[in-house]
């Protein structure tokens, strides 16, 4: 089972790392996956992902308080939306175009309910050490 979570984190960080030139593509939601699998399967790079320049940020205020940044949040809004509509446009069926645009809803549902983090909370947020 570890072999196999290993696998996918390494898979999701491939993604991840994909997604920041592809606009299309989230990042975040694959490194938070990748993050979750590493936990159950390697300490290791779980660690090198908190500790990671780009990634251990987000990841450690994730890990504590559960919140993203009101800017991420309107970012990731506002590119699903964008996506969306350029999915929709490009879809000839109705039927389908209906479905895009509900299951487009859901990741927007959910991100909107996420709370928002605090400046003060994520200044205070440091990276784990092992020493």
């Amino acid at each position: 089972m570890k072999q196999l979570l290993k696998i996918m984190g390494i898979g999701f960080v491939g993604l991840g790392f994909i997604g920041i030139f592809v606009p299309l593509l989230p990042t975040v939601p694959f490194i938070l996956l990748a993050a979750a699998c590493f936990a159950k399967s390697s300490p290791r790079i779980h660690q090198w992902l908190l500790e990671h320049r780009h990634f251990g940020p987000g990841l450690r205020r994730w890990q504590t308080s559960r919140c993203i940044p009101k800017r991420a949040k309107i970012i990731a809004v506002i590119s699903i939306i964008c996506s969306g509509a350029v999915s929709i446009y490009l879809v000839d069926i109705i039927a389908i175009k209906l479905i895009i645009a509900s299951l487009l809803l859901i990741p927007v549902f959910i991100i909107l309910r996420l709370p928002n983090s605090e400046p003060t909370i994520i200044a205070e947020i440091q990276p784990p050490t092992n020493h």
